[in-house]
């Protein structure tokens, strides 16, 4: 149950902690932007949620079948027809590929290593830092006027309690790099960050279970203003009272969704845990990823709406596909993860497209590398750093787009070739007016350069 701490001064239930400028308190958070908002930050009034497909997604099964290739090359589920003449997905892509009109595909993105890591989130192109904590040294920690944190990032636990915990033996989510702890992800539902500072702690609910969030809630009110609790307190000191409130209650209640939208979202029925065979060490990971994809897209939406800068969801470890006793070969691999994947992004299309948020929200959907060009021996692709795919919605860019070409093996650019510093710059495009961050006062130079340092995407800005 959700459950604050009796004991808390006002002050320190105020304070921000990991999510401060300085140390400050939300409170003084307040105050702060009340004094500078004469000072324009180059911001533009638009969000990026980083959907990151963890183990490495195959560009034959997804967006580029390359059904002329030998059988051991082409697409192991076959092509589907899309919206766009002449283009085809992977068969388990059938809803992506009746919106493909809505959305681009990059087929010339190389990751440059075949590593397992979280290279296009956290890595050496981002400083070693997640990506959304660079946006958040610029844009600052917290958002202007709403206290919602710039910088998100949604787990499985996020939105089920029951799953597994984050993955973190291939790299940090969390990490911040040269920029310190003020500007990591807010993670909901697994401590750390704000959430630890304001003694929130999450150990058997649901953040979506309205009667357990919004009783807890009036408890923390009736308390909190027992006493006239609140007499002495400044106009600012009261608006955090009155954000940390709006924020919990509002923002991670799913439960003012439409439930049929949240239907529309939830990926949970498409793959109960005992339709996933035991054969597979992966059986858990298979299953937290379809119990908890759709709603942290629909959670992260919710988020971006309400102000957050960057949202980083992903679920466990489950693209790697090599058919071991690991993980599952390229048809049933696809069965597990690409129809859920395919249901979830779509869900999230047709949620924004209908809301007007096209233009505002960004998703980016990719892992940290992408699949052999031939199919092993057992029915699996291996691990390829020369080419994988990338999906691009939203954001003002230009949609219904195919960026690049694969060579005739799908396995390195053949024209347009895009790099990690490339989407990187399109994010940053997407987030920041970059000529004003190049005159910006205070900022490292190693952001500067990195913010600023490469092109977007050819085409798609």
């Amino acid at each position: 149950m959700l459950t604050l701490e009796d004991r808390l001064h006002r002050r320190q239930f105020l304070r921000v902690g990991g999510l401060s400028l300085g140390g400050l308190t939300l409170a003084d958070w307040f105050a702060f932007q009340a004094h500078a908002r004469a000072h324009k930050l180059p911001l533009k009034d638009k969000s990026v949620i980083f959907l990151f497909q963890h183990g490495g997604p195959s560009q034959f099964e997804t967006f580029d079948p390359k059904m002329d290739a030998p059988r051991e090359i082409r697409s192991a589920t076959g092509e589907i027809p899309t919206k766009i003449p002449g283009i085809t997905f992977g068969s388990t892509m059938g809803r992506l590929a009746r919106l493909n009109d809505k959305f681009s595909i990059v087929r010339s993105f190389h990751t440059g290593d075949a590593n397992h890591d979280i290279k296009p989130i956290v890595g050496r192109d981002t400083l070693r830092a997640n990506m959304g904590t660079l946006y958040a040294r610029v844009a600052g920690a917290l958002r202007p006027d709403t206290a919602m944190p710039t910088n998100v990032a949604l787990f499985p636990r996020a939105v089920n309690m029951a799953t597994g915990p984050a993955i973190t033996q291939f790299g940090n989510f969390e990490a911040t790099g040269e920029f310190g702890s003020a500007y990591a992800p807010f993670v909901p539902g697994a401590g750390g960050g704000l959430q630890a500072d304001l003694k929130l702690n999450l150990p058997q609910a649901r953040l979506n279970d309205r009667r357990e969030l919004l009783a807890s809630l009036d408890q923390w009110k009736r308390r909190v203003a027992n006493g006239d609790a609140f007499n002495g307190l400044d106009t600012f000191q009261q608006q955090a009272f009155a954000a940390l409130e709006r924020g919990l209650s509002d923002a991670f209640d799913l439960t003012q969704e439409d439930p049929r939208l949240v239907t529309r979202y939830d990926t949970a029925p498409l793959l109960p845990k005992d339709k996933i065979s035991p054969a597979w060490k992966n059986r858990e990971h298979y299953a937290d990823n379809a119990a908890t994809l759709g709603k942290l897209l629909l959670l992260a939406r919710r988020l971006c709406e309400r102000g957050a800068g960057f949202v980083t969801v992903t679920t466990s470890f489950v693209w790697d596909m090599h058919s071991d006793i690991n993980n599952a070969p390229m048809t049933v691999g696809m069965d597990y993860v690409g129809r859920p994947f395919d249901h979830a992004v779509s869900a999230f299309i047709e949620d924004c497209e209908a809301r007007g948020l096209r233009d505002k929200i960004l998703l980016v959907c990719c892992g940290e590398m992408g699949r052999t060009p031939r199919i092993n021996a057992k029915g699996g692709r291996d691990h390829w750093g020369g080419l994988a795919p990338l999906l691009l919605y939203g954001g003002g860019l230009q949609m219904g787009k195919v960026i690049g070409a694969a060579d005739r093996d799908g396995g390195t650019p053949a024209d347009n070739p895009v790099t990690m510093q490339n989407l990187l710059a399109t994010v940053m495009h997407t987030l920041l007016d970059l000529g004003e961050v190049r005159a910006m006062d205070g900022l490292p130079k190693s952001l500067v350069d990195t913010l600023t340092g490469s092109e977007p995407i050819k085409g798609l800005v």
